[in-house]
């Protein structure tokens, strides 16, 4: 079950990768355009965060449930957890990266909602949805991480 959870994890990681830039790349044209912040744009940014809610919602069930990876690796290895760099990057930075940058999007989702001029909403979109892309590019495992590393797939 855990490889199947994991494959899904995975390839959802494309369709976040592809929605945030979107996102952003809209974002970027309006603040450099000054154009209206429009339906397009909020749909940018809904389609981020929902991919990023469901990529969470896999991540949760393998880190509470499936995975060797996540909560087990304090049960089975206590303390030895900070101090192996694999263990520690999907037990800890992983998930917590992720955690950090959905919630960016959600309270920059918010925080657009509230904004009453386009500019505003463009600059607010391009301000979160950037941060929480990086926090979670730096934060995947990426193949050529030496440690941690996975496939591109």
């Amino acid at each position: 079950m855990n490889d199947t959870m994991l494959k899904i994890h995975s390839l959802l990681r494309w369709a976040i990768v592809l929605a945030g830039l979107w996102a952003i790349i809209r974002a970027l044209k309006g603040v450099s355009g000054k154009t209206p912040y429009t339906g397009a744009d909020n749909k940018a940014g809904l389609f981020f965060m929902i991919f990023l809610d469901i990529q969470l919602l896999i991540g949760l069930v393998m880190y509470f449930v499936t995975s060797d990876l996540g909560l087990k690796a304090f049960m089975d290895n206590g303390g030895a957890v900070m101090s192996n760099k694999g263990l520690r990057f999907f037990a800890v930075e992983h998930a917590l990266a992720a955690i950090v940058a959905i919630a960016l999007v959600h309270i920059g989702r918010a925080k657009v909602k509230k904004a009453t001029l386009d500019a505003q909403k463009h600059k607010t979109s391009l301000i979160f949805f950037a941060i929480a892309l990086i926090i979670l590019a730096l934060r995947v495992p990426w193949p050529f991480m030496a440690t941690v590393g996975r496939g591109w797939f």
